[in-house]
């Protein structure tokens, strides 16, 4: 069903993660799994992040629109706005999960890091999730970056800002669209107007929609374009709770 526009707030910390090149891509999701672990360290990791899921590229999809420049998309559900800042200075996460960092990712991840509002466009009765749910382990997402832009854009969120394409083709097939904006200034390279969650319930299903995906000029220019972008297919592989 169409999404009411009264929805809750709910304020989310996405990135999207380049693995070490010293790891192979079939083991990252296992160190990345083992970097979150740490963050039961840290009691403040806790009380500011509700939700996680990690989201590794799915490997064996071969679909030509799909971005093969990144290894995963991380999803976190954040207790309040603030918390996405207070993180980065957070004694115990410095100490203890910053270190880690450079074993599993490319950069540090507050490089590659962003802060967003989040919209639920359309989530079907079979889907039935809450406004705040994420995905949880092996749903398979379609996941757009659209719009990147060096400029920020900051402005107010509605339904008519996020891409109209986002049910067109095969990506009606989706159970769930979930729309996030960026709320705040992104890292260099990273300031993506929206990111599209397309949840599917299965890889093929999600594999049609991404063969059928129109990345055509047409499509990736104006306001509602997709614009410079990134499609990613990924599974989740460790969510919590």
């Amino acid at each position: 069903m169409m999404q009411e526009e009264n929805q809750p707030t709910v304020w989310k910390m996405i990135y999207l993660a380049r693995r070490n090149p010293a790891l192979a891509a079939a083991d990252f999701p296992q160190a990345w799994r083992e970097h979150s672990a740490l963050g039961r360290q840290c009691k403040s990791v806790g009380q500011r992040v509700k939700a996680v899921a990690q989201c590794s590229r799915q490997l064996q999809a071969n679909a030509l629109a799909l971005s093969s420049d990144y290894d995963g998309v991380n999803l976190m559900v954040l207790a309040e706005r603030e918390a996405g800042a207070a993180i980065w200075d957070d004694p115990e996460t410095l100490a203890i999960m910053r270190p880690d960092e450079p074993r599993v990712f490319a950069d540090y991840v507050r490089n590659f890091s962003v802060l967003c509002r989040q919209q639920v466009l359309y989530d079907s009765l079979a889907a039935g999730a809450s406004a705040a749910a994420l995905p949880q382990k092996e749903q398979v997402m379609l996941i757009g970056f659209l719009q990147r832009s060096d400029e920020w854009q900051g402005a107010p969120m509605s339904f008519e800002q996020c891409p109209p394409k986002w049910k067109s083709g095969g990506l009606n097939q989706a159970s769930r669209i979930v729309c996030n904006t960026l709320d705040e200034k992104a890292p260099a390279g990273y300031g993506y107007r929206y990111i599209v969650e397309w949840w599917f319930d299965s890889v093929e299903l999600a594999l049609s929609a991404a063969h059928n995906l129109d990345v055509s000029a047409a499509a990736q220019s104006g306001e509602f374009g997709w614009g410079v972008h990134q499609f990613i297919l990924t599974e989740v592989t460790h969510a919590r709770p």
